[in-house]
Formats: structure tokens, C-alpha cells, sequence
């Protein structure tokens, strides 16, 4: 994959390659992702925030191609392109933080009163709940769920996460707001 971030694409661009992933195309994903890379980079960049240690978004990015190559990704269109990557990205720095945790637990990383390991183990822990917290969300309501995947997880806006979701940006405040209220009243 290379960095295309200064180029700009064409939905018809787009929309071939989906439509060449659905038909089985073993390079379209990875020309999909070539053509994207600067939109997916962007949005690594929004859903690690300030950094996640050794967690990069180019990092991110790659893993989330990985996955996506290994599965059986068949996005229907451009938005449902990201949501699955919104979906992925979530994956990979949830399971990032519970190995950053097991590693704790089992010795592996050596716990100091460094004010930067401390804060990492505390952003996985809350990673590793928000997470659990999410699955049952989503089992209660799987769009509130999606939406926050999106909002949180991948760093989309309100008007990012309808094109993504298929939703109006109404819907998108309306279920965010809901979700919020949901995951502040079931936090531990």
C-alpha cells in the first residue's frame, strides 16, 4: 500500500473496485485500499487520538487491511466501505489494549509509576470496557452501536457516520445522544 493521501478519487474509481471485490477480485481490496489510504490513514489518525503506544495509524491502517483480506469483506459501496473499516479498526485497538493488559497481568510489561505507562494500562482498561460495554449495546440496539463504532472508533463526524451507515445525520445525533446516555448509566 502506498500513501495517496494527495490524490483525489472519483466515486466511479470507487465503486469499480467495490464491485470488483464483490466479484472476487483478489487485488481489488488492495487497490481499494491504495486508492483510500489518506481518508484511512485520516481516520486512524481521529480514532487513536493523542497515540495509543505502540499503536500508529499507519499501523492501524495496515492491520485493518490485514483483516479485512483475511475475512470476507464485500463492502456494497463507499460508505459501507468505511463502516466496515470503522468496524475493523475498533477490533484491532481493542484487542491492541487487551494485549497490552494480559501483557501487565503476566509480567510482560514491567509496571512503574511512570505517568505515561500508567496512563496507557488506563486507556486500554477503558478501551477493553467501552468495548464490552458496546456489545451489549448492540445487542440491545445494533445501529446505536454502529454509530458510536463510528463516531468513537474511527473518529467520524456526524455527517461522516450517515454516509457511512446509510443514515441521516439526525438519526446519527439522535441514536449518538442515546448511546451516550446508555454507556453512562452502564459504566462501571
Amino acid at each position: 500500500m502506498n500513501d495517496h493521501a494527495g490524490i483525489s478519487t472519483t466515486p466511479d474509481e470507487v465503486t469499480l473496485l467495490l464491485r470488483a471485490i464483490r466479484e472476487g477480485n483478489p487485488d481489488a481490496l488492495n487497490d481499494a485500499f491504495n486508492l483510500l489510504y489518506g481518508e484511512l490513514k485520516r481516520m486512524a489518525q481521529r480514532a487513536l487520538g493523542s497515540g495509543n503506544g505502540t499503536l500508529n495509524p499507519t499501523g492501524l491502517v495496515h492491520e485493518c487491511f490485514l483483516r479485512m483480506s483475511a475475512g470476507d469483506a464485500k463492502p456494497g459501496d463507499r460508505s459501507h466501505f468505511f463502516a466496515l473499516a470503522s468496524r475493523v479498526m475498533r477490533q484491532v485497538i481493542c484487542d491492541h489494549a487487551r494485549r497490552r493488559l494480559a501483557q501487565k497481568r503476566d509480567g510482560g510489561i514491567a509496571v512503574t509509576l511512570n505517568d505515561a505507562d500508567t496512563a496507557l494500562l488506563d486507556e486500554a482498561q477503558r478501551l477493553v470496557e467501552l468495548d464490552e460495554l458496546l456489545i451489549r449495546l448492540a445487542e440491545r440496539d445494533r445501529r446505536q452501536a454502529d454509530v458510536v463504532v463510528c463516531r468513537a472508533f474511527a473518529g467520524l463526524t456526524a455527517d461522516e457516520t450517515a454516509e457511512a451507515l446509510g443514515i441521516s445525520v439526525r438519526t446519527v445525533q439522535s441514536d449518538w445522544a442515546a448511546a451516550k446516555d446508555w454507556l453512562g448509566e452502564h459504566r462501571g
